[in-house]
């Protein structure tokens, strides 16, 4: 089949994406498997290195950007600073110390084969998250809200994200034009001036602007879009990136009741993004290379299904937790984020690290979500367990 050209290439996207992605996410559902690894075989299937249906670099690469961009909003959109700095008391130690051991663990793996220290820092930084994504849509909703065990896990994950953050916000500095050293101070002078900004124009524009029509959904749903698209915009010119642009977007509504609302009438759009993002990774995957790192990909992915279980259950005993919740918090944090995708992808970008490195993030990630999601639905209550008695929505 011949792709169509100009305008009609965007339409004939859309339906090889959205046709293909409900497809595939139901073979996923009948495998017990996460959707977002559904999406990123379609990917791989209809990229260029595969069928090449969908070929078109740009409009991968334009997919992609824009599936970031909401992801980080709404992300942002959740971490209210009250709620944070509570959450940054309860599980600094647990989060930092079994983070510490991952990334060890990705760097000593990829110093074995022979990457270089960069790379190596770059592999053992993107091993340090679990999936927020993964861990969050395999918590029944019962536990995430109202039992010790979703605020384990909320605690855990949200304060990952923070310092992954963090860790694009370094990617963005040492990828400078002109050297990392001035990247890095411009970034620091950059970064204050947004947050400044942002804050002061949401708190005395808009969010007066909110209140006023606060009940024509229309007006909010386009003040939001336009909002983040805006920081996203703002960001970018001032030396940073779309994505943190998008975060802080969303960190400086996150003060506001009004917050919960926006979140919530945007997880449509979310999930529509969210597919697009996943998919154009996929898409953007070159097989050859792949098969190339598949071997330490496997024996990585290995070494932190087994030891991020029992690392999670040593720090949270030490906190006082039970031996059993710590285990299932463990198992359920077993995999590597989609934040790890994100840092391997934008590193490549960058030209921090080669393609090799950057894949072998990948193809880990990957690998980590369908072991863990498959062992977590088989042993643990989930929305999409195969028995009943294991079923909670």
């Amino acid at each position: 089949m011949t792709p169509p050209a100009g305008q009609d290439l965007i339409v004939y996207s859309l339906f090889l994406i959205f046709s293909g992605a409900a497809l595939l996410a139901t073979l996923a559902l009948y495998a017990r498997q996460a959707l977002p690894v559904a999406y990123i075989v379609l990917g791989i299937l209809i990229g260029p290195s595969a069928l090449r249906v969908l070929n078109d670099p740009e409009v991968i690469r334009q997919m992609s950007e824009v599936g970031i961009i909401f992801l980080l909003f709404l992300l942002g959109l959740d971490l209210a600073p009250g709620d944070l700095l509570s959450m940054l008391r309860k599980t600094m130690v647990v989060t930092v110390g079994a983070s510490s051991i991952f990334a060890l663990t990705g760097f000593l793996v990829a110093a074995l084969f022979g990457f270089t220290q960069a790379e190596c820092l770059l592999i053992g930084a993107a091993m340090m998250f679990s999936s927020t994504i993964v861990g969050l849509k395999l918590l029944p909703t019962t536990a995430l809200h109202h039992q010790r065990a979703g605020e384990i896990m909320i605690s855990i994950l949200l304060l990952q994200d923070l310092i992954a953050i963090v860790v694009l916000l370094l990617i963005k500095g040492f990828s400078s034009r002109s050297s990392w050293l001035s990247g890095f101070g411009l970034l620091l002078i950059a970064l204050p001036v947004l947050l400044g900004f942002a804050f002061l124009f949401s708190r005395y524009v808009l969010l007066k602007l909110i209140r006023r029509f606060d009940k024509i959904r229309e007006y909010i749903f386009l003040i939001a879009i336009g909002w983040c698209l805006g920081l996203a915009e703002l960001g970018s010119q001032l030396g940073l990136s779309y994505e943190i642009g998008a975060f802080i977007a969303g960190v400086s509504l996150a003060t506001s009741p009004i917050a919960f609302y926006i979140a919530d009438s945007l997880k449509p759009l979310r999930d529509f993004f969210l597919v697009l993002f996943f998919v154009s990774l996929g898409a953007g995957f070159d097989l050859r290379v792949l098969l190339a790192v598949l071997l330490p990909a496997v024996i990585l992915a290995g070494l932190l299904l087994l030891l991020k279980p029992w690392v999670f259950r040593w720090f949270l005993e030490r906190l006082g937790e039970t031996p059993r919740l710590s285990l299932e918090m463990g198992v359920r944090l077993g995999q590597v984020s989609e934040f790890s995708l994100l840092i391997g992808v934008l590193a490549l970008h960058s030209g921090l690290v080669g393609r090799e490195a950057s894949y072998l993030v990948q193809a880990t990630t990957l690998l980590t979500f369908i072991a863990s999601t498959y062992y977590v639905v088989l042993t643990y209550p989930t929305p999409i367990a195969i028995s009943d008695r294991l079923r909670r929505d």
